[in-house]
């Protein structure tokens, strides 16, 4: 084709792409002239590395094109040496031969060349891999130096592999080749030597047929398939058929395989040879060899496998933006470069694996082949170090090793935490104690009289902080210091500061306020020495650490400072921080582990070693741990008694145990329903502070986890929770500090000395008590507004009493609990209980209607009649409320032993106002055995089983009984650090009533056909009382045993008949009516059933029990109790010197031998004071 002035100034054509599309339509049409193809001028070379020319080796074949349909290529393209063509298809010629329209080659528009960014290669290195066939040159391809493939690609993450993402075939018509590429695959060969001289071309073939002929005179080459999609749009016009290939180019230099574990790091290891490239170059060919030529992150691994970026989104970004050169490193602020070794401060895991990696000791002489995969982070390996990544080492040899034995390459992975079973059996509470346990020495509380969240502990003095700081003496509660800070400061973090001298320690705090600003302050001097203004930019401190003589501050960013001791021995403000690290982003807890550091944004574990001298791997892990089936990461401990073991709380209630030697979930417990905000841990118990502003200990010795108190510490939620590990050697004692979010501080003894003497005391009862066993019979009946004169009616249900009373044995104790002895659904004697008030100095006879006066004087006729003339029985106790009857008669004999007597009702109806719903006590004492009776009904309906688990807890947890004054009687009589006010301060529990749990999942049809075919245990197993006791940890009923069910539910019946429920409403058939008990092993139950009483809609169930009571021998009790202080004393004693010297090594970091020392030296003072004093 002649150049017109329609071409542009490099002879291109400039013509509209409207006029190439109807180009392309018409091709098919007979036309007369032919148009020749003017080949552009040569330009500059493409700056990109090409492959050396190979010499042919094999002869090239001619085609006889027919003149009239071609003619010779222009001059320019001619005389390129060493040139071979591939081929991919040769198509068989057509008789007769169809006249072709000529094809006409459209050149791009092309521009000088400009310079280009590193990302620039990476386009080229595309245009290389898989090139248009329809955008080659007329001159043929050089050949690699080598066979070839086109990449499989394995590793990119998005496209398909082998799929090139700009070539996809598409039905719509074709857009117009990118200039670039095309213009420099053609001056790229343009610019070499020019090959033979190759036959003449017929122009009016169709574009690619003519290359396939082309392609023929080819050398064979080693080809791939080939996939008839990746062709462009362009091979062949829209609407002629497809009779060629493209064809096959080859791709860059291959790059040396890389050498095992070297990270991609601006420094190389020693003995390693730089690549014969410029290593941009390089790094950039890696890429695309690995991942093809798609965008793609840093990483070269799969999305499986690849560490992610703490604090940022797993996306692709723009590839100029993503990749980083291999000269330099995303740094945080400036730190002393390590000596030998460069590493980036900043942490890059990934939250998408949940199989964490463990970094081992493996110490290697030489280099593996390369790794399937690498790490997506910048990481500098010191080779020395325990922590380096198993993937850039071989295993060390064991002692007693041959040369010839061998260990595996591969180091083991920890035991994935989504493999854990969550145990979901709570934690034993059947003895717990809730009493406080109050510090002896000291105040127990300080009001800190403003809003503080933040809080720290050393010796005797506490130190709070906020907009205000403020340091008490836990002695005398004496407020020492206070300061506030500036207008819009606000301290956030605080801790004591080490010293150069042990004694010192607890008089200097560090504290950190959200400009960044750090503040040192001196107790003694009540002023502030010290401060390091912008220590963290403008970012807010969250977090200071102690760490043996150094100090960590951790900001909101995520950037760790490391301040090490300075010629004095402690760290210093004046000076800057020793080491600076990057840290992820989201903190919400982290804790000092040995020399880690925990670090948990959410669900994610990291594990870091920060040091002064930035020699270690910072990072331990590759990938974050996550444990699965529990919350976010809210708390953790550590237990001297259990080393080697991590304890972390989560936000529902749950603790993860985590093995510190290999970073395996060892277990997932389940302890509470409710958010644990802060964990502590005291000798073998761990103190747990929850939201609800209690406090629960644990003790983790025995499986499942005990109980071993839970006290209402504060009114809020509880913040947080320290044990000071310098109380024991400051102060010789051990506490625990809360502060809750009603600002009050408190101090707890961490002996819980009371708990120690009351459960001596316990063990040793056979030594100064004598037992003796007493029966029981208990009844209880939802009689359905009915009456004495109601039993007349049926022949059985006038004998029942009389069969009842007869078959009980005489025993000692007879408890009848009755409900609905009042009809409950009578509106209208509802309203005048409800608003009409009862006299206040009116007597039992007068407050007492008629129904329970029946229901008394029947029972008392019964006794008199039915039991053995010998057995005198005496009317104990009666008490009633809105239906409830209560009525105890006890043996003659026994009446003259029972004091203590007392009374109280629990409203639970309409909000706790009405009493037609509620639960009627009775407690006394048996010589010094502490006995109470429940008698309850609780809220009805088959989906009011929460309702009945809180009408449960506030019968429970009610201090409506009388308080016992006598210390000595609270620990002979009680249980549960209890002083008799509540239920579960007694030693021996009856609870009996209408509980109305009903069975869930479960139609009325489908338990009446079970009950019928005696098939019990398939309806037990949805018992809503069972499966509370199974699944709920805070169920109050759980602390209660109840002898096996093997009667058939009891509700609801059709009254006067034994058909369960036919009215409208038909109710399922349930277990309403119950009997449980608590004894710690001193109530037997030896009877549990049922009786067919039909005047109700309720059965009645009675059981027989064997209750097991005390009596205490005063000078006996003397004895033992000497004992128990005794004992308490010794064991003082030995958790003093464990705990000081504790503090001493692993607090202060004294060696053994010293730390020894300077206790027997404090000591030796302190007994000389102690004569002085004398």
């Amino acid at each position: 084709m002649e150049s017109n002035g329609q071409n542009g100034p490099d002879d291109s054509s400039l013509r509209p792409v409207s006029s190439l599309r109807s180009h392309f339509e018409n091709m098919n049409k007979p036309k007369d002239g032919t148009g020749g193809a003017h080949a552009p001028p040569s330009r500059n070379q493409s700056p990109s590395p090409k492959p050396p020319p190979v010499p042919d080796t094999r002869p090239s074949r001619s085609v006889n094109v027919p003149p009239e349909n071609g003619r010779p290529k222009p001059s320019v393209a001619l005389n390129i040496p060493n040139h071979h063509s591939t081929q991919v298809a040769n198509p068989p010629p057509l008789s007769p031969r169809p006249i072709k329209p000529p094809a006409v080659l459209i050149e791009p528009p092309q521009s000088p060349p400009k310079p280009r960014p590193v990302s620039a290669l990476q386009h080229d290195t595309s245009a290389h891999l898989i090139p248009d066939p329809s955008k080659s040159p007329n001159t043929p391809a050089a050949s690699s130096p080598r066979s070839f493939k086109i990449p499989t690609r394995p590793n990119t993450p998005i496209l398909e592999p082998g799929r090139s993402p700009r070539l996809a075939a598409t039905a719509q018509p074709p857009s117009p080749p990118p200039p670039r590429r095309s213009a420099e695959l053609r001056r790229e060969r343009e610019a070499r030597a020019s090959p033979p001289i190759p036959p003449p071309v017929n122009r009016a073939e169709k574009p690619a047929n003519r290359l396939s002929r082309r392609l023929e005179n080819a050398p064979k080459l080693e080809l791939t398939p080939q996939i008839a999609e990746q062709r462009s749009p362009f091979n062949s016009p829209p609407s002629s058929p497809e009779n060629g290939e493209p064809p096959v180019l080859p791709n860059r230099p291959g790059r040396q395989p890389p050498q095992k574990g070297v990270p991609r790091t601006n420094t190389l290891p020693r003995g390693f040879e730089p690549p014969p490239v410029h290593h941009t170059v390089a790094n950039i060919r890696r890429d695309h060899e690995v991942n093809g030529n798609v965008r793609s992150p840093i990483s070269p691994q799969s999305a499986g496998d690849r560490p992610a970026l703490p604090a940022r989104p797993q996306t692709i970004t723009d590839p100029v933006s993503a990749r980083i050169p291999a000269t330099s490193v995303v740094r945080p602020p400036p730190r002393p470069p390590r000596p030998g070794i460069t590493t980036t401060s900043v942490a890059i895991d990934s939250p998408i694996s949940s199989q964490p990696k463990r970094v081992v000791s493996t110490p290697t002489s030489q280099y593996a082949p390369p790794p399937s995969h690498s790490h997506g982070r910048s990481l500098t390996v010191d080779k020395g170090s325990e922590r380096a990544p198993a993937e850039f080492h071989i295993p060390s040899r064991r002692p007693g090793l041959s040369d010839g034995d061998s260990l595996p390459s591969d180091s083991p992975h920890p035991i994935s935490t989504g493999q854990v079973e969550v145990v979901s059996q709570f934690p034993d509470s059947t003895r717990i104690n809730r009493r406080p346990p109050f510090i002896k020495q000291g105040v127990h509380e300080i009001y800190t009289k403003y809003d503080t969240r933040i809080f720290d502990v050393c010796g005797q003095y506490v130190c709070t902080t906020g907009h205000l700081t403020r340091v008490w003496n836990l002695l005398d509660g004496e407020l020492v210091m206070s300061f506030a800070h500036e207008e819009g400061t606000k301290a956030t973090a605080v801790a004591f500061k080490p010293t150069s001298d042990v004694q010192e320690e607890g008089t200097r705090l560090w504290i950190g306020n959200n400009i960044g600003e750090i503040i040192e302050a001196d107790i003694a001097s009540q002023s502030i020495i010290g401060n390091k203004t912008n220590a963290h930019g403008r970012y807010e401190i969250i977090k200071i650490y102690r760490h043996y003589n150094e100090m960590w501050t951790l900001d909101e960013g995520g950037t760790l400072h490391v301040w090490g001791p300075d010629s004095d021995g402690a760290p210093n403000l004046g000076s800057n921080p020793h080491q600076t690290y990057r840290l992820p982003k989201g903190h919400t807890f982290s804790m000092i582990v040995g020399e880690e550091l925990w670090h948990a944004a959410g669900k994610e574990i990291r594990i870091f070693t920060p040091t002064t001298g930035g020699r270690n791997q910072l990072q331990v892990l590759m990938r974050p741990l996550v444990t699965e089936g529990a919350g976010e990461v809210t708390s953790g401990t550590l237990l001297k008694s259990h080393p080697g073991k991590v304890f972390l709380g989560h936000s529902d209630g749950k603790v993860s145990i985590y093995s510190q030697k290999d970073l395996t979930c060892l277990s997932v417990l389940n302890v509470n329903s409710y958010k644990i905000n802060s964990l502590a841990g005291v000798g073998n118990y761990i103190w747990a502070g929850f939201n609800t502003g209690k406090i629960c200990v644990y003790d983790v010795t025995e499986s499942p986890w005990v109980i071993k108190k839970d006290w209402q510490a504060h009114n809020n939620p509880v913040i947080k929770i320290i044990a000071d590990p310098a109380s024991f050697y400051k102060l010789d004692r051990c506490q625990v500090i809360s502060l809750g979010a009603d600002n009050m501080l408190k101090s707890w003894d961490g002996l819980l000395q009371d708990d120690f003497l009351e459960n001596e005391m316990k063990s040793l009862e056979t030594q100064y008590c004598k037992f003796e066993d007493i029966k029981l019979l208990a009844m209880t009946w939802n009689a359905g507004a009915s009456t004495p004169n109601s039993l007349r009616y049926s022949e059985s249900d006038a004998v029942f009493m009389q069969n009842l009373i007869q078959s009980s044995d005489s025993p000692d104790i007879l408890v009848f609990g009755f409900q609905e002895l009042v009809d409950l659904e009578d509106k209208t004697a509802t309203a005048k209980r409800f608003f009409k008030p009862k006299k206040k100095d009116a007597s039992d006879q007068e407050k007492m209607s008629h129904q329970y006066r029946d229901w008394r004087d029947f029972l008392v006729r019964s006794l008199d009649d039915y039991m053995p003339a010998d057995h005198l029985y005496h009317l104990l106790q009666t008490a009633t409320l809105v239906g409830l009857f209560t009525c105890i008669f006890v043996k003659s004999t026994l009446r003259d032993r029972i004091r203590n007597l007392s009374n109280a009702e629990i409203k639970r109806g309409m909000g706790g106002l009405h009493g037609n719903k509620g639960a009627i006590i009775v407690r006394f004492m048996v010589d010094d055995t502490s006995l109470c009776f429940i008698n309850c009904h609780l809220a009805a309906g088959q989906s009011g089983a929460n309702q009945r688990h809180n009408d449960i807890a506030a019968i429970m947890e009610s201090s409506l009984l009388p308080v016992e004054r006598d210390p000595s009687v609270r620990i002979d009589s009680y249980v549960g650090g209890g002083d008799g006010t509540m239920v579960l301060d007694h030693e021996l529990c009856l609870l009996n009533g209408d509980l109305n749990y009903r069975i869930d999942t479960m139609s009325r049809d489908t338990v009446v056909i079970a009950v019928k075919q005696n098939n019990l245990a398939k309806l037990l197993e949805r018992d809503q009382l069972l499966v509370a006791r199974r699944r709920n940890p805070a169920f109050k009923l759980r602390a209660f045993d109840e002898m096996p069910i093997q009667f058939p539910p009891t509700y609801k019946y059709d009254v006067g008949t034994d058909n369960y429920d036919t009215s409208e409403k038909k109710r399922s058939p349930a277990w309403c009516d119950r009997l449980l008990h608590r004894g710690f092993g001193r109530i037997q139950q030896l009877e549990y059933r049922r009786h067919e009483v039909r005047v109700s809609d309720h059965r009645p169930v009675t059981g027989k029990f064997r209750f097991t009571v005390k009596s205490i021998s005063p000078k006996k009790r003397t004895l033992a109790w000497a004992d128990c202080q005794q004992r308490f004393e010794n064991l003082k004693e030995k958790e003093a010197n464990a705990e000081k010297l504790h503090y001493l090594t692993n607090v202060i970091g004294y060696d053994v031998e010293t730390s020894k020392r300077l206790i027997h030296e404090r000591a030796a003072r302190r007994d000389h004071r102690s004569t002085i004093q004398q």
